[in-house]
């Protein structure tokens, strides 16, 4: 294998027209194991109401927990109403690797590039607040979906990578970020606490991992016991002004008039906004379910997950299942082992199947990183159970679009998660509904680099093709 280089940032694409969910995605291993959700395809072929206080567009976390946030601050749940283009949480959402996984200091770097330090520590420190109120959340509501607040390793693999992860590491703690809680070992140290024999260097921060459409799917619950409705398979095709300063959302099964549209669609945001045309694109990723062989069974299971990395943009990551003991594998985006055909395809909105080039990288590269030492033959039922994949909505400033749409009043944006919506909605969704309820962006105590503005739109665009973290 030729040695693995911290590639240039990569630039930030935008040679895709907007779309739609398409109506026939893959169903990912959470889909497969959550079948029986009742409202799963609710009101899927009734005609949508003639109109209503509240719109949103989006089953997924963030649509969910806007819901659920409207609701507490006091919003009647007869007022709201969730549109949902396929079956519930059949977005991003449903397809993730499993992870609520908060940056501990890597990014550091690349974000104060971005937006100056200041911004760069909040962020960080935002991604941290996620995993509490996640944490908190469920221990609150006793939601049932398999949380498991453990801690993370980022695995360096390299030794490029391992200095690159040092640097970031120190220049975060010299302005002022909090590392108090990440550990930090090398050598037969770091192989010992993560079991991969060709670590350079490992560190360790507190994390989880979680089923995430078992955590959506009781948030729509919740809110649709209560008096909220929504309606599945039935995609809004355009948002257009209507009268009294109402908009008109049109859908196959009828036109809704509102006041308030929210736009919880991460990567199919600009198919409804198209001031994001260039903004948040598509980006294809890919994970994959494994039943263990003896190596990661019984007291071989990993409570912690990883992060396995050979360069900033060329990794895999790892969860196990404290439920079943299933793992489960995610690909980086860019991986120099990959033809340029699987590397350029993942500029899509299409989640209909997987990559089978990409399987094979990933069946190749486990044992590689997790080599047998017993050399024990894989027995009938176990290895690859399932490959999904997901769209990512991707911004050029790497961090997600929150807030009022300036010159659509009444419309209201939370998207562009950038594949890291676990680490974030958790304070994106709770911000954007205090906005919604006439909030100041102050009092959601979000970066103020998420907020949606058309001045950062114009910024980003000026400086297209610098900047992508993950």
């Amino acid at each position: 294998m030729s040695p693995h280089k911290i590639s240039p940032l990569e630039p930030h694409s935008s040679h895709i027209s907007p779309s739609l969910p398409l109506p026939a995605p893959c169903l990912s291993y959470w889909h497969r194991t959550t079948r029986a959700f009742p409202f799963l395809n609710v009101n899927r072929s009734e005609p949508v109401p003639s109109s209503a206080g509240y719109v949103i567009i989006g089953s997924g976390l963030s649509g969910a927990l806007t819901a659920f946030e409207l609701l507490k601050g006091g919003v009647r749940p007869e007022e709201v109403i969730i549109l949902e283009a396929r079956e519930a949480v059949s977005g991003a959402s449903g397809r993730n690797a499993g992870h609520v996984r908060p940056d501990a200091f890597r990014g550091f770097r690349a974000y104060a590039a971005l937006h100056g330090p200041d911004q760069a520590l909040k962020i960080v420190a935002n991604e941290k607040l996620v995993l509490e109120r996640v944490d908190d959340f469920v221990r609150r509501f006793d939601v049932p979906c398999d949380f498991n607040h453990s801690t993370t390793f980022d695995v360096c693999l390299t030794r490029e990578f391992a200095e690159y992860e040092s640097r970031s590491f120190q220049e975060y703690r010299t302005a002022g970020g909090d590392v108090s809680q990440v550990q930090y070992y090398d050598g037969e140290e770091a192989k010992e606490k993560t079991g991969v024999k060709d670590t350079i260097a490992a560190y360790e921060w507190p994390a989880g991992s979680i089923h995430p459409a078992k955590l959506t799917q009781w948030l729509l619950s919740d809110v649709l016991e209560k008096g909220v409705r929504m309606w599945t398979h039935c995609p809004v095709m355009s948002v257009d002004q209507g009268q009294a300063s109402n908009w008109n959302v049109m859908t196959p099964r009828g036109l809704v008039s509102s006041h308030i549209v929210i736009h919880c669609t991460n990567a199919y945001a600009a198919a409804l906004v198209p001031q994001l045309s260039r903004f948040i694109t598509p980006n294809r990723a890919q994970a994959h379910s494994i039943v263990p062989t003896e190596r990661f069974s019984g007291l071989n299971a990993l409570n912690s997950t990883m992060s396995l990395r050979y360069s900033l943009r060329h990794f895999y990551s790892l969860i196990q299942r404290q439920e079943d003991g299933t793992l489960i594998l995610g690909v980086s985006r860019t991986n120099p082992d990959l033809s340029q055909e699987t590397y350029a395809s993942r500029i899509t909105f299409d989640d209909s199947s997987f990559n089978q080039e990409i399987v094979g990288d990933a069946l190749k590269r486990f044992p590689i990183i997790f080599p047998d030492s017993e050399n024990n033959p894989q027995r009938h039922g176990e290895g690859l159970d399932h490959a999904w994949t997901g769209i990512i909505g991707m911004t050029p400033d790497s961090v997600p679009c929150v807030g009022a749409i300036e010159d659509s009043p009444g419309q209201y944006i939370c998207a562009g998660f950038n594949g890291h919506g676990m680490a974030r909605i958790f304070t994106c969704a709770p911000g954007l509904a205090r906005l919604i309820l006439g909030g100041s962006w102050a009092e959601t105590g979000l970066p103020e680099c998420f907020q949606y503005t058309a001045d950062r739109l114009s910024r980003a665009y000026q400086k297209e093709g610098t900047a992508k973290i993950w």
